[in-house]
């Protein structure tokens, strides 16, 4: 126990030797690349955090790129459908202003035909009347009468006839 108390010089000389051989040696061998393997790890991680923060952002452009571009195209899908629905009721209307047209066309027509067609039965009907009257007065005086006396009296009669009807 009494060495422990009396250290040996030589012994100390040599052990602080050792010691500094060692950390020599661990500090080129061992610290040395260790450190710069962390150094190198670390300048790795953030390159790689840069690389992902500027990858995030350029995700966040292109997101909101494309939010505009879709909120571009509705606001475009939106105004073409707005067209063709303007579209759709101008047709509607126009194709519902020629049917209107052609109906009054087709009635007006036939309106015409119509009066047309009474017109004819009204004058087949006066020569049937005329004729009658000419066949009961010629059988009534059992005389044949002028054919043009007969139409004289008789556009007379019927002349007579509608001026009395219009009163």
């Amino acid at each position: 126990m009494g060495d422990l108390l009396n250290p040996d010089i030589g012994l100390m000389i040599w052990t602080i030797i050792s010691f500094l051989i060692l950390v020599v040696l661990l500090r080129v061998l061992a610290w040395g690349p260790l450190l710069a393997s962390i150094d190198a790890r670390e300048k790795g991680l953030r390159e790689e955090r840069e690389r992902a923060e500027k990858a995030r952002e350029e995700s966040e452009k292109i997101q909101q790129d494309l939010e505009k571009r879709m909120a571009g195209a509705t606001e475009e899908a939106k105004g073409l459908v707005a067209q063709a629905s303007k579209d759709a009721e101008a047709l509607r209307q126009k194709l519902k202003g020629e049917a209107e047209d052609e109906a009054k066309g087709l009635i007006d027509k036939a309106r015409v035909q119509l009066n047309d067609e009474k017109n004819k039965l009204v004058g087949e009907l006066r020569e049937e009347v005329v004729s009658l009257s000419v066949s009961a007065a010629e059988r009534l005086m059992k005389k044949s009468v002028d054919e043009t006396v007969q139409k004289t009296v008789l556009d007379d009669f019927f002349s007579q006839l509608e001026k009395e009807k219009a009163a």
